[in-house]
């Protein structure tokens, strides 16, 4: 009988912690997953971002960007029709399965539009998205950006910073939706001085926001400064932190290299992926 009961308790004990085990194995890929998600929304989000600062630059000074140095996010298939009415200039930006320079395709149509009065020392941008796709990911949601000339942490002297409220919802492939809410300032920290060149711009790009999920709400903050080149399609450096739970989540885009890698860590393991299309 006691034999048995060995056995039997030797097999209740394995059975437990290859329970255990595979529920640690199932949150790591939840993880995992989920954090990829959340790449994919920075992305859209940044690339959201960089056509809005773009836009309005083109729209301030109309002869910005159109030299040998330029270098745009928008490719020759994006269709742009400007109106102006007395007191105000909207741009609307049309997407036809067009290809940016870091791989990602958009589909659909951006709406942009603010005050023709640059002499204020803020422009409140507003923008919002119809039947926009960003990877087959459909964008909803109206957003803002208020832009200043001011100093800051990251930079003494004036110069051009762009504060963003997130306000948008998501719909994947797959059917889930996501509802991403919070703030992302972009701040000029190169290249104010050159106004007519968009090569030498520098940004760094700091904020946070709440990404809900089916399985629940996420937080994520960036912990080190992004850092955006105007010569490089990809995000070159910085670190974004996600916290569910207990669980605590990074996004290293290196060391400033212009690649389309990063380390994706989750609770101290690490994986490298790629971003993009």
């Amino acid at each position: 009988m006691k034999i048995k009961n060995v056995i039997i308790g030797a097999t209740l004990s394995m059975l437990i912690l290859s329970c255990s085990k595979d529920d640690s194995n199932n949150a790591v890929s939840n993880d995992l997953s989920e954090a990829r998600v959340s790449a994919k929304i920075d992305m859209v989000t940044e690339d959201v971002a960089k056509i809005v600062d773009e836009q309005f630059a083109l729209q301030a000074n109309p002869s910005a960007g159109r030299n040998s140095q330029e270098v745009s996010s928008l490719p020759s298939c994006v269709t742009v029709n400007v109106q102006l009415t007395p007191n105000n200039w909207t741009r609307t930006l049309t997407f036809n399965n067009c290809e940016l320079p870091n791989g990602n395709v958009l589909n659909g149509t951006i709406i942009i539009s603010g005050s023709l009065n640059f002499d204020t020392p803020s422009h409140t941008i507003s923008y919002s998205f119809v039947d926009f796709y960003h990877n087959d990911i459909l964008v909803e949601g109206n957003r803002t950006v208020v832009r200043t000339i001011e100093s800051t942490a990251s930079q003494a002297v004036p110069h051009p910073v762009a504060n963003m409220t997130i306000d948008m919802q998501l719909t994947f492939p797959n059917g889930n939706e996501y509802h991403r809410v919070g703030n992302r300032v972009r701040e000029m920290i190169e290249g104010f001085g050159t106004p007519m060149i968009w090569a030498d711009n520098v940004f760094s790009i700091t904020g946070n926001w709440t990404t809900t999920f089916p399985a629940g709400t996420r937080t994520s903050t960036i912990t080190t400064p992004l850092r955006a080149e105007a010569g490089c399609p990809h995000i070159v450096s910085g670190v974004i932190t996600t916290v569910r739970n207990n669980n605590t989540i990074t996004l290293d885009y290196g060391n400033g290299d212009c690649d389309n890698q990063a380390t994706l860590t989750v609770n101290g393991n690490s994986t490298n992926i790629t971003l993009g299309n």
